[in-house]
């Protein structure tokens, strides 16, 4: 079993999107409830945290410089420190309390973006899209209630994607030079009172790691859809991860306060702090949006 370790007090309401940047040897994140965006780095313990005017809900590192990002008002770049950033493009814009939720650059360099009904989190009216490095955007798929995380198997082949409220983790093949998908079908089927599944990051072995809100776990799941093991934590709301550290075999974990009540937010002090487990398997780096 992999020791836990309570790494930063940060007290994020929904800490999202951890980014681990090589170059940096340090980890990005955001605070999604709060519009933070946080920088860490490990060696020195240096803490940065910046506001944004936009309310920012995944992070992607932007291969000419800065980061792509999805907001709660559509896909817009930013550079770091800035206050405000650059927007792209809201294609839900016109659709009542529908926004973005979790993206994830993929490894031919585009940004894959999920949207949410945040006034009604079961209702089917998320949707998955396509943003190419031309500009272009592409609906990939529809029907989840809350699309969540969003990985790739290593050779970029088989994409997953979490769709929350149905407690379902889908898998489609997809054709890595064009984008297609195809072939949906069930990955992980959650059972009723186990947790709902969050964000989804992938290792170098080709497993998935799938964090579970309102499960107190990561679970670590084979090609197959079979669990191979799990990491409890000691807090309920657990959001996403993502493999880090100078060799990638550190494993660092976002969690929540949202929706807890008093009497629970005292049973869990660490409650939306950054946890890390290290482990003796390496994760893949995280890939740059071109364009």
């Amino acid at each position: 079993m992999s020791h836990i370790e309570h790494l930063l007090p940060v007290q994020n309401e929904i800490g999202e999107s951890p980014i681990w940047v090589p170059e940096e040897q340090a980890l990005y994140w955001a605070d999604i409830e709060n519009s933070h965006i946080y920088r860490y780095e490990p060696a020195t313990g240096e803490q940065h945290c910046w506001s944004v005017e936009l309310p920012v809900t995944a992070l992607g590192v932007r291969a000419s410089g800065g980061w792509i990002t999805a907001t709660k008002r559509g896909l817009a770049f930013w550079h770091q420190g800035q206050a405000t950033g650059q927007f792209i493009i809201d294609p839900v814009a016109d659709l009542p309390d529908v926004r973005f939720n979790d993206a994830v650059v993929d490894r031919q360099g585009r940004l894959w973006a999920g949207t949410m009904n945040e006034a009604e989190l079961e209702s089917p009216d998320g949707a998955l899209y396509r943003f190419d490095s031309d500009g272009s955007l592409h609906l990939m798929d529809t029907g989840f209630a809350v699309t969540n995380g969003i990985t790739w198997s290593p050779e970029g082949t088989t994409l997953y994607v979490t769709d929350m409220f149905h407690r379902v983790v889908r898998a489609y093949d997809q054709d890595p030079k064009t984008g297609r998908i195809e072939h949906c079908r069930v990955f992980v089927q959650v059972p009723e009172g186990s947790g709902l599944p969050d964000g989804l990051t992938v290792d170098s072995e080709g497993f998935v790691w799938i964090a579970f809100w309102d499960g107190w776990r990561v679970g670590r799941y084979d090609p197959n859809g079979r669990l191979e093991r799990e990491i409890k934590l000691p807090v309920a709301n657990v959001t996403r991860c993502t493999f880090g550290g100078a060799n990638l075999d550190e494993l660092y974990i976002n969690t929540a306060w949202y929706g807890l009540d008093t009497d629970q937010r005292c049973s869990q002090p660490w409650a939306g702090d950054l946890f890390r487990a290290k482990l003796d398997i390496t994760g893949l780096p995280e890939e740059k949006f071109v364009g």
